[in-house]
C-alpha cells in the first residue's frame, strides 16, 4: 500500500507557535474550554458547558477549526451527541446519535450506554467522523456528526461479539471501543482498540479488519491465551504525527511500541522504574519527535 510521505508536514509543525492555545476539558460534571494568549501566560475559562452531565469526550475538528462534538450523558435522559459549529459558543443535539440496530424479535439487543471516543475523519473527507461506544461499537457520521450509522460489520459480527465479552467484563464503567486512528496518508487505513478485545486494523476502509496483538502480554495466573483478543486490554493507542508508521500504546499489561510494517508490539515499559511500573491509562506522543512519549502510570508520572 503506497502512502504519501509526511516530511513536509513535519517541517511545518516545527515552526514557533504564534497564536493562543485552547484546551478542551471533559469531566463527569460538564465541560470547559480554556483559552490562552500566544505566550500561554494568561488564560480565560469558558463554561461550564453541559453542567451536571457526564462528558466522555469533546473534540475540535482540525479540518475547519470551528466544528466541535461532545459525547454527553445525563442521569435521566441517557447518552447523546452535542454539536457546535462556532467553537462552542452554541450547541445543538445530534438528530441521530450512535445506536445499535434493533435486535430480531425474540433476541436480546444491545443499547449504547455512552459514546466514549470521537475522531474526525481524514482531511479528504471533511464531514466524516467516527465514534466508539460502550458497550463496544464502531460508528460513522458523514454529515458532521448530526446522524450516525454503524460502520463496517463488527458491531454484529459473532467473532467480534465474542472478543468484546459482556458488559460485566473488564472495565468498571463498561467495556469500550476507543483510540480510533485514521492514517493521515490514507483514509482507508484505520486502527482502533477495544478494552477488552485487543487492537484492530483495516487497510481497505472497513471491508476487512485484522487483529494486531502479537507481542502483547496478558494477565498472568488465570490461564489466559495471549492469542485470543478477548484477553487483551489496550487502554490508549497513539500514532506519531511525524511518523505514522510508529504507534505507542498503554495497556493493562504494559507500555508498547510498534514500527510498521512490523506486526509485533515491543514492550518498552519494562525500562520504567520498578516502583512505578508501566500500567496506566493516558498516553501522549510528542508532536515533532517520534522518540518521545508521555505516560501517566497509576503509581506516578514518568516520561518514556
Amino acid at each position: 500500500m503506497k502512502r504519501t510521505p509526511v516530511k513536509a508536514a513535519a517541517r511545518k509543525t516545527s515552526k514557533k507557535t504564534t497564536r493562543g492555545l485552547s484546551l478542551l476539558v471533559a469531566t463527569r460534571k460538564g465541560a470547559w474550554l480554556l483559552h490562552s494568549d500566544a505566550a500561554r501566560k494568561n488564560w480565560r475559562v469558558e463554561g461550564p458547558h453541559f453542567l451536571g452531565q457526564i462528558v466522555s469526550h469533546m473534540v475540535l475538528d482540525p479540518r475547519d477549526g470551528k466544528t466541535m462534538l461532545a459525547a454527553t450523558k445525563t442521569g435521566h435522559l441517557g447518552p447523546t451527541m452535542m454539536r457546535s459549529t462556532d467553537r462552542g459558543r452554541t450547541w445543538k443535539e445530534s438528530k441521530q446519535p450512535p445506536a445499535f440496530a434493533k435486535a430480531p424479535e425474540g433476541e436480546k439487543g444491545r443499547a449504547v450506554n455512552h459514546t466514549f471516543w470521537l475522531t474526525p475523519g481524514h482531511a479528504s473527507e471533511p464531514d466524516v467522523w467516527f465514534a466508539g461506544t460502550s458497550p463496544q461499537g464502531l460508528f460513522r457520521s458523514t454529515d458532521g456528526g448530526d446522524t450516525w450509522q454503524a460502520f463496517s460489520y463488527i458491531n454484529d459480527d459473532m467473532k467480534y461479539r465474542e472478543w468484546m465479552g459482556t458488559v460485566q467484563d473488564g472495565t468498571p464503567d463498561g467495556p469500550k471501543l476507543h483510540s480510533i486512528i485514521i492514517d493521515p496518508r490514507d483514509p482507508k487505513h484505520m486502527y482502533f482498540g477495544m478494552s477488552g478485545g485487543g487492537i484492530h486494523e483495516t487497510v481497505d476502509g472497513g471491508a476487512k479488519f485484522r487483529v494486531l496483538i502479537d507481542g502483547m502480554d496478558v494477565v498472568e495466573g488465570f490461564g489466559f491465551d495471549p492469542k485470543k483478543p478477548t484477553f487483551h486490554d489496550p487502554h490508549c493507542i497513539r500514532m506519531c504525527p511525524t511518523n505514522p508508521d510508529r504507534l505507542y500504546h498503554q495497556n493493562h499489561c504494559g507500555i508498547y511500541r510498534i514500527d510498521r510494517p512490523s506486526d509485533t508490539w515491543v514492550r518498552i515499559g519494562k525500562s520504567m522504574p520498578k516502583k512505578v511500573g508501566d500500567i496506566g491509562f493516558p498516553l501522549v506522543v510528542h508532536p515533532r519527535n517520534p522518540d518521545v512519549a508521555w505516560v501517566f502510570p497509576m503509581d506516578g508520572t514518568q516520561r518514556s
